[in-house]
């Protein structure tokens, strides 16, 4: 008989079982990202762009994804750069702006794992979902809490 993580015998959520989880997600994401040309940064630095307000700076946009990805800031630029390259983003003055392919391409990203990710967590007990939530915002908030420290 096969046991599955839903079963009583669980583990205990830690960083590893979280780093698990994580990267069993971000394959499924990168496995749909490779068949649109984009890498997994791209997809998050362009998310970003198309998720904003208004246009962002260069600047505004490596803050987000580097907070969001604690990435190096030198390889956010070369993202950005892709990012024009591939027509994906755009310059306007001095911001930037994603153009209508970047959109299209997002959605279509969107489309083709919605799928998935209901499957992945189709099932899942409401209450389940709310009581992880919080344990994940917390570890997240006391991560950023303890680079900032480690950074400063």
């Amino acid at each position: 008989m096969t046991t599955s993580a839903s079963t009583a015998t669980a583990p205990t959520a830690d960083a590893r079982i979280l780093g698990l989880a994580h990267y069993a997600a971000r394959g499924l994401l990168e496995h749909v990202l490779a068949l649109h040309g984009i890498t997994f940064q791209q997809q998050v630095t362009l998310r970003a762009a198309v998720t904003a307000d208004a246009p962002r700076t260069p600047d505004d946009l490596l803050t987000q994804v580097r907070d969001t990805l604690k990435a190096d800031p030198a390889d956010i630029r070369a993202t950005l750069d892709e990012l024009l390259a591939k027509q994906l983003l755009v310059a306007d003055g001095a911001h930037l702006r994603p153009t209508d392919t970047g959109r299209e391409l997002l959605a279509a990203v969107g489309a083709q794992t919605a799928p998935i990710t209901a499957r992945v967590w189709g099932g899942i007990p409401d209450e389940d979902l709310a009581a992880a939530g919080r344990v994940l915002a917390l570890v997240t908030e006391r991560a950023n809490t303890e680079l900032a420290t480690l950074t400063a």
